[in-house]
């Protein structure tokens, strides 16, 4: 690369940086030397490790541990066990309403876990909208593990669906005939063929799926501790919320729970890269699906099921609540009332400016992570310079930080004495958690974006005498921006409701939607903070939807 092109992109990747330092290495930093530093606080770098010791010989926290691999796992078997069925029989089969089973079990990953979970809990608690209709609860099961699981699992578990519908179904059933062709039966052609062949996104999913669920706050709050089942986020939120407060405790909570996402990822690439599953022939895979025949029925009924289970009952019960005049009034047709709603547009307890500071962070969070998404990404693809690993190393870094360790590190990284200005207290401290979170799905589609274009468009660009910067405004970027655009409408979709560093680094007296409709759960106001819920849940599945649509729309007009 020539002196003028390392002097066309050096802005580039010092914008980069700069800005990865700020959202992602400082708040990881400090909560690496906040665990072993305990008074650095306060400015002092005695007594290294001094409470290392005693919070590692906590008996609590082998439990916490052992607990956090233990929910993990069972909503990864139990998201396997659920969604390869479906996913397998909408793959090979045509299931009557494909594409309207696609919708529906998508909803349940576009619901966020925590309003979810509260819908259950509406439902199955004592007096409960399942014991007004059939005269029963399931409160005993509801606050276990098993419920935890199930509970995160309708979450989860179109993350798998997906992946594994559209795996199976890139790769066929041609080879799986040839296997029977050869004497195998249906059921070992099946093991034996088409899931290898389908191994690498299966896997893929399935460690992900774990990393969500040992990362999830809200659930494991709402219903483990009811259950005496402490995981290790919720031991870092009790650490940092509760009297005495303990930062040195929960920056080394915090980094257990980094090492054990850290872990799931690797174990994902490891799987990805070990062995490779691929067909000889190169050949399309014949696109014809088989008619299911006399298992029309189940497979109907099993979509229904999962379908009602993951998406109708939270929704129904988020709508029930909100359409209640009062909880005690039950499902009764004179206790439909939409004054919840009515109340959430009147501004009651401050609801409007709630989810005006929610939908305002979304915007800038989208924004910015798009902004540090596509500099990285340019610098990282498109570039030959020193320090480029490292910068595709911090976007990638976040994937492996659960929101409740980044709103520690931002704690900790704020509050250190003698800093000329500090964010903490404000909401900009919302912004930059809110950045950390998501920077990844920008930077990774922004990166998958530049790798699929070639390098003569802007060496023509450079011929012609067009500057490094005038080519990436002019030329890359029109090209990247649709899938830069997708990955933004999602960041904002999940920054306008984010809950945990929301609850833990929110200024006083600023609310979000995270924080409004939980205050109103902990202070009996359910039906208003359900009505919150389900307009939230419209406004940023809609949005995002409308968005996508006039892209594409404006697209086409260009064509």
């Amino acid at each position: 690369m020539s002196a003028k092109d390392i002097g066309g992109v050096a802005p580039a990747a010092w914008l980069a940086l700069g800005g990865l330092v700020v959202v992602v290495a400082v708040p990881f930093v400090a909560i690496v030397l906040q665990a072993i530093f305990p008074a650095i606080g306060m400015g002092s770098f005695a007594k290294p490790f001094s409470l290392l010791g005693a919070t590692l010989a906590d008996p609590r926290l082998l439990r916490m541990t052992g607990n956090t691999v233990l929910l993990g796992t069972c909503v990864v078997i139990a998201s396997a066990l659920l969604a390869i069925p479906l996913g397998v029989a909408r793959a090979l089969y045509r299931v009557p309403f494909a594409p309207v089973w696609d919708v529906l079990l998508l909803v349940p990953f576009m619901i966020p876990p925590y309003i979810a979970t509260l819908g259950w809990i509406m439902t199955l608690q004592p007096h409960g909208y399942l014991e007004q209709l059939f005269g029963f609860n399931l409160a005993p099961v509801l606050f276990s593990l098993f419920g935890m699981t199930l509970v995160m699992t309708f979450n989860t578990f179109p993350v798998v669906y997906f992946a594994v519908s559209r795996t199976v179904e890139a790769v066929g059933a041609r080879y799986a005939d040839v296997g029977r062709v050869f004497g195998a039966t249906p059921a070992r052609a099946f093991w034996r063929i088409t899931l290898p062949l389908s191994a690498p996104g299966l896997a893929a999913s399935l460690l992900l799926v774990f990393a969500a669920a040992i990362e999830e706050y809200g659930t494991p709050a709402a219903l483990g501790r009811r259950a005496g089942f402490d995981v290790l986020v919720t031991g870092i939120d009790t650490r940092v919320g509760d009297w005495p407060i303990d930062l040195p405790g929960a920056a080394t909570l915090s980094l257990l729970l980094v090492a054990l996402s850290l872990a799931a990822f690797l174990l994902q690439r490891w799987i990805l890269t070990r062995r490779s599953y691929q067909t000889v022939s190169g050949k399309p895979q014949n696109g014809d699906k088989r008619p299911l025949g006399y298992f029309t029925l189940p497979v109907l009924a099993l979509f229904g099921v999962v379908a009602f289970l993951s998406t109708g009952v939270p929704m129904l019960a988020i709508l029930s609540t909100a359409l209640s005049r009062t909880i005690s009034g039950g499902l009764a047709l004179d206790n439909l009332t939409l004054d919840n709603f009515a109340a959430v547009f009147g501004n009651s307890a401050g609801a409007l400016g709630a989810l005006a500071n929610s939908l305002t962070l979304g915007v800038a969070t989208a924004l910015l992570t798009g902004l540090i998404g596509v500099v990285s990404a340019y610098v990282v693809v498109k570039t030959r310079m020193r320090g480029r690993a490292l910068i595709d190393i911090m976007t990638v870094l976040p994937n492996a930080l659960p929101g409740i360790v980044v709103a520690v590190g931002l704690i900790l990284a704020w509050n250190m004495p003698g800093l000329p200005f500090t964010p903490y207290n404000t909401g900009f401290i919302l912004l930059l958690a809110y950045c950390c979170i998501l920077l990844p799905q920008t930077a990774r589609y922004a990166t998958a974006a530049f790798v699929q274009i070639g390098d003569n468009l802007e060496a023509a660009a450079r011929v012609f005498g067009a500057t490094g910067a005038v080519a990436f405004r002019r030329i890359l970027i029109p090209l990247v921006f649709p899938s830069l655009a997708s990955a933004m409408l999602l960041v904002f979709a999940l920054a306008s409701r984010e809950l945990v560093a929301s609850v833990v680094v929110a200024p006083v007296g600023m609310q979000t939607i995270a924080t409004f409709i939980w205050r109103q759960f902990e202070q009996g106001s359910v039906g208003l903070g359900m009505a919150m819920a389900f307009v939230t849940i419209v406004l940023t599945t809609l949005l995002p939807l409308v968005c996508l649509r006039l892209l594409s729309r404006k697209s086409l007009i260009k064509e």
